[in-house]
């Protein structure tokens, strides 16, 4: 297996809930990302975004990612939506583990996170056209990814099982 598992992936598209399955299963520690950033920074993302804006949270994310993947402890890793906009980001991930996508269509997104009130980036009237625009913009840095699975349909047993299934046909 490799060192670290690292679930990229569009908001809603299960890497909390399939990470944490992923490492329970595989006996290793999970880390998620945005609790990361939200220890580190002492408040929430929306907080976060409110007083500082995106650009700034950006580089927190950054920060905390490149800090818990290069402390080199392994596990699996599931990152923030937007993490895999970042050139460095993608770099070090790839060098730090096996990166698995979880792709999942913009009508699943929408239901998964109807009434959702903790993601900044589709707060309003008009979240579905961001986030549909959100999905085109960063499907070419999901698609960078070592493995790509189909969430749609799925539960989350399902992915999890599809994940354990492909990793073992990697070594650290």
């Amino acid at each position: 297996m490799p060192k670290m598992v690292i679930l990229t992936g569009f908001m809603g598209s299960g890497k909390s809930s399939v990470g944490t399955l992923v490492a329970e299963r595989l006996g290793c520690r999970y880390i998620d990302l945005d609790a990361a950033i939200v220890e580190a920074a002492g408040c929430s993302i929306n907080e976060i975004f409110a007083r500082d804006g995106e650009a700034a949270f950006r580089e927190l994310e950054s920060a905390q990612l490149e800090q818990l993947l290069l402390v080199g402890e392994g596990g699996v890793l599931a990152t923030g939506g937007g993490a895999v906009i970042s050139p460095r980001n993608r770099e070090v991930m790839r060098k730090c583990g096996l990166v698995i996508n979880l792709k999942v269509t913009l009508d699943q997104v929408l239901a998964r996170l109807h009434g959702c009130s903790d993601r900044p980036l589709l707060a309003g009237d008009d979240a579905a056209q961001r986030a549909a625009a959100l999905m085109k913009e960063r499907e070419q840095f999901y698609a960078d990814a070592d493995i790509r699975i189909d969430t749609d349909g799925k539960s989350v047993e399902d992915v999890a099982n599809e994940i354990l299934c492909r990793l073992k046909g990697f070594s650290a």
